[in-house]
């Protein structure tokens, strides 16, 4: 760069370094702000997320940004990350839901995600121990005044540990939090006379927090008797979809089996081809980046749980095969080089998704754009 350059950049960088400055002030201002948002909240015991207020927000902003000259999409993009900051801000402590508090008996608690809600409920004010397989001597001293007996084991155990809980007091609510739900929750209905709830975090252990995270509610015995534990992942900012169980175990077979399976095949199929990883990366724009990193990201993840998930159910078998039939159909259309037949099922597959692909056209637009920004 030249000379006159540098001394004409200098004075306009000098202020951009100056704005950007007052910028992180008012965030470090903005921070406090939520945070005492989030105390308040806790008080009253409302929800983390509240969708309709940050809707708001946003469409006020964009309104705001548009009047001003400024890119409504960037306001909102910025605006969005600092709320997901924000919502850390205002969880350092939640509120108890059950009055009186009471004991939360983790089974399986030293687990990753048994550990997540271990330290939730912690920060909530609840009494919670920890029962492992070391201290399954003393189960039944562990779980005679508890007020929630919640199972976080893996799904190959689930059922065996059930059926070894000891008598739990009557008023004890039994829940789960496994992947597949009608076999868990048949089972703790048989093993306790009391409240039964079945429950499926649709996340991971390595989430920061809950907030706009979905679990699925399978109702089982005494709805009324556990509200207080449904309101208590509403506060700590939790989406509760409330599904039967079969219906749940035959959307995770579409949701979770066969998704997790299809990119078993491709990360082997990669393995089995040799091919450069280094390459494809270098090569790929971030749409196919971001494709490699969804399948790349299973294989940093434990194995045996996702063989688990994969073999939950004997009808996920079927479910492959059928889409193995489709696959095999559509292969021959492209060795036939029937290029109408492969848009016939173009147009299946634009008819299916309607409204949504548009949406998701949208929604994937700042994925991209995120997934460019990020790149080295």
């Amino acid at each position: 760069m030249s000379e006159a350059a540098k001394q004409a950049l200098a004075p306009l960088r000098e202020q951009i370094d100056s704005i950007d400055s007052q910028l992180v002030a008012l965030l470090a201002k903005r921070a406090k702000v939520t945070a005492q948002v989030g105390k308040i909240k806790q008080q009253y015991a409302l929800p983390v997320y509240v969708p309709e207020r940050e809707q708001a927000l946003l469409s006020a902003r964009r309104s705001q940004a548009e009047s001003l000259g400024v890119s409504a999409d960037l306001a909102e993009d910025v605006l969005r990350r600092i709320m997901r900051e924000s919502y850390q801000t205002q969880e350092s402590g939640f509120v108890c839901c059950r009055q009186g508090g009471g004991k939360v008996v983790v089974v399986g608690g030293a687990g990753a995600l048994g550990a997540r809600f271990v330290s939730l409920f912690q920060r909530s004010g609840y009494q919670v121990v920890v029962l492992e397989q070391h201290d399954w001597y003393q189960a039944e001293q562990l779980c005679a005044d508890a007020a929630l007996v919640l199972m976080a084991v893996p799904i190959t155990l689930t059922e065996q540990l059930i059926k070894q809980l000891p008598p739990l007091p009557a008023n004890c609510v039994l829940a789960d939090i496994t992947s597949i739900k009608a076999q868990p929750l048949s089972a703790m209905l048989a093993k306790h006379s009391g409240p039964v709830v079945g429950l499926h975090p649709m996340f991971g252990p390595d989430i920061t927090n809950l907030v706009k995270q979905v679990v699925v509610v399978c109702h089982g015995r005494a709805e009324n008797e556990y509200q207080w534990l449904l309101k208590q992942l509403n506060v700590w900012g939790a989406e509760l979809a409330v599904k039967q169980a079969t219906e749940h175990d035959s959307a995770m077979q579409l949701i979770q089996a066969m998704r997790h399976f299809s990119s078993l095949v491709y990360g082997v199929h990669l393995a089995d081809e040799n091919a450069d990883l280094n390459e494809l990366l270098q090569l790929s724009s971030p749409i196919y980046r971001l494709e490699l990193a969804m399948v790349g990201r299973l294989f940093a993840q434990n194995a045996e749980l996702y063989a688990d998930i994969m073999l939950s159910s004997c009808e996920v078998a079927t479910l492959l095969e059928r889409y193995q039939q489709r696959f095999t159909q559509l292969l021959a259309l492209l060795k036939a080089k029937d290029k109408a037949g492969l848009m016939a099922q173009f147009g299946k597959g634009q008819h299916y998704f309607g409204e949504l692909a548009g949406q998701f056209l949208q929604e994937s637009k700042q994925l991209l754009q995120k997934a460019a920004d990020s790149r080295s």
